[in-house]
């Protein structure tokens, strides 16, 4: 299957999924599945700069990376659907809910770390997207929080796509505007 046909297949799959849940852009009116664009945009000029780059997975992955976090999908459906490979990097990307919260990032960047370089690609791409304006209840602490655990991601994730690593440093440094504020 070409990518575009891929691309429409996993971003319909989505959207529907997300839209069940009536899901918006956190912080917006926007519908979510303008973030999955977004990360699946991040995915594809990544592409461009990067070697033996596996798009058509990268693609799939980003554009079902909240799936089985944020929907009713289950990882039946998406082996069903999408094959094993593409299933185990969403779930890689899925936070284990079951841990406390401390646990579940850094148990998601271990399992992350055991799959191809394009599900950390993913992950970097994620991050990027979600360094945008802070939604307005969020305090200066959460900002931080959240600033703080993207210097994680991309500290943990060093190596997996240089092209992207470049990216969200960019992205950290533009987010201080908003913990200053």
């Amino acid at each position: 299957m070409q990518t575009q046909s891929l691309y429409q297949k996993a971003i319909k799959f989505a959207a529907l999924k997300h839209l069940e849940q009536d899901q918006i852009v956190p912080g917006s009116e926007l519908p979510y599945v303008v973030h999955l664009s977004n990360v699946a945009m991040e995915i594809l000029l990544a592409a461009q700069h990067s070697a033996n780059f596996d798009l058509d997975y990268a693609v799939q992955v980003a554009l079902l990376h909240d799936t089985l976090e944020d929907t009713s999908t289950t990882i039946e459906e998406l082996i069903t659907e999408f094959g094993p490979m593409i299933a185990e990097g969403v779930l890689a990307l899925t936070k284990n809910e079951a841990l406390p919260k401390p646990e579940r990032m850094p148990d998601s960047l271990r399992r992350i770390k055991q799959l191809q370089a394009e599900t950390w690609a993913v992950k970097l791409a994620d991050r990027i997207t979600n360094l945008q304006t802070p939604p307005s209840h969020w305090d200066t602490a959460k900002k931080i929080e959240y600033r703080n655990e993207a210097v994680i991601i991309l500290e943990e994730l060093k190596g997996g796509n240089t092209f992207l690593e470049e990216r969200l440093r960019l992205k950290i440094t533009e987010y201080e505007k908003y913990i200053q504020s």
